[in-house]
């Protein structure tokens, strides 16, 4: 990491350091330009996009010792995607049926608007940015909806964010021999920065460092592997490339990492993914978080079918009955207190036989050490008289 603070160093002078070695900048106008930066191209290279993100952040005094991953899972609400229909589709009875239920009680991170210009002949899907990225657009029906709305994938990675994992490395890859090596060394890599990471301490006195329900807080690094062919996915791998279209997700390998309520800190190439710029995206995501504001960091949002303050009250509940099971006494086997219960009824039940036992064989015990001291006295040799 000490690198990646040289480097941010010398892109301002006017870089701190927090207690715990974060760098942050104190420039409000150096920090919009980093961002702009940041967000200028969704394939730079990792160890060069790293940097900026350390001018995202606000002065030291403004730490707080929630790392990133988790402050983004705590505070930061998912973007919205817009699902836009023409206005003939809006009018479709079947159609408004369909969408009932999202629109009432939808749990998505979707907002369904009805299109204002004439010349939308089907509906869109497009992305949670400003700039209104199409992502899919199509014939709206029950199974287009519901692939929209949720994949394999996507449940794989909720499951692994209500779980506790820090970052979710996503790998898009061909299943070549190259890129089956690429994903061994990030695997590998990732577990040893496991080893060698460690979260900032965490201050139960600061109030804004209370974490919120959910997961309890640790340091995990996953991976979840997805083929660049697969068509369940293909949304997915639309949404995780990012908002740019320098990386073409259906003929470049790459990975994103995903963490909080569904967040991609940025997509790479694998050619661009090596060992340090891997180290650098993950020691930033579980480290102190100084940019509390999220239209202040870099990243974008996918579409996750969640309601994210149910499914965080339920990960802290069973929490809470993990640690209450773990403390728990441990009883003892049943048939330990089956042995235990049927001495104790013998004893009751026949208390004379039971002495009336104990008193012979403290007779027998005592004749027969008289008969073995007697016949000791008997054969012992005598010794001659001088």
């Amino acid at each position: 990491m000490a690198a990646f603070h040289n480097a941010a160093a010398k892109l301002s002078p006017g870089i701190v350091r927090c207690a715990d070695d974060s760098v942050f900048h104190s420039d409000e106008t150096f920090r919009k330009d980093a961002r702009k930066l940041t967000l200028s191209s969704a394939v730079t290279p990792l160890r060069l996009l790293l940097p900026s993100l350390a001018l995202l952040a606000v002065s030291e005094a403004e730490c707080c010792t929630i790392p990133v991953f988790r402050f983004a899972l705590d505070r930061w609400e998912a973007d919205k995607f817009h699902l836009v229909l023409p206005a003939e589709v809006a009018q479709d009875t079947a159609v408004q049926d369909l969408l009932r239920p999202l629109r009432a009680n939808g749990k998505a991170n979707l907002d369904i608007t009805t299109a204002r210009e004439g010349g939308l002949k089907s509906a869109v899907l497009r992305s949670s940015r400003a700039d209104g990225r199409e992502l899919w657009a199509g014939e709206l029906n029950a199974a287009s909806l519901s692939a929209l709305l949720d994949s394999a994938a996507r449940q794989h990675l909720l499951r692994q964010i209500l779980a506790g994992d820090s970052v979710i490395w996503v790998i898009a890859d061909s299943g070549s021999a190259a890129d089956t090596a690429a994903v061994a060394r990030i695997e590998k890599r990732l577990r040893f920065l496991e080893q060698v990471a460690s979260l900032p301490v965490q201050d139960p006195h600061d109030p804004d460092s209370r974490l919120g329900p959910g997961p309890p807080l640790r340091l995990k690094f996953s991976t979840l592997r997805l083929r660049l062919d697969d068509p369940a996915e293909r949304l997915l791998l639309s949404m995780l490339a990012g908002p740019r279209k320098d990386l073409d997700p259906s003929h470049t390998s790459f990975a994103a990492a995903v963490f909080g309520r569904g967040r991609v800190l940025g997509a790479w190439p694998l050619a661009l993914l090596d060992d340090a710029a891997l180290e650098d995206a993950c020691m930033f995501l579980v480290g102190r978080c100084g940019c509390r504001l999220k239209n202040e960091s870099p990243g974008w949002d996918i579409l996750l079918n969640v309601d994210w303050e149910k499914a965080l009250a339920a990960a802290a509940e069973q929490t809470t009955d993990e640690n209450a099971d773990a403390s728990a006494p441990i009883a003892p086997p049943p048939s330990n207190q089956a042995t235990a219960a049927s001495r104790a009824q013998v004893i009751q039940t026949a208390p004379r036989a039971t002495e009336s036992n104990a008193g012979v064989m403290g007779r027998t015990t005592m004749i027969a050490c008289l008969a073995a001291a007697l016949a000791a006295l008997i054969f012992m040799p005598r010794q001659p008289k001088n």
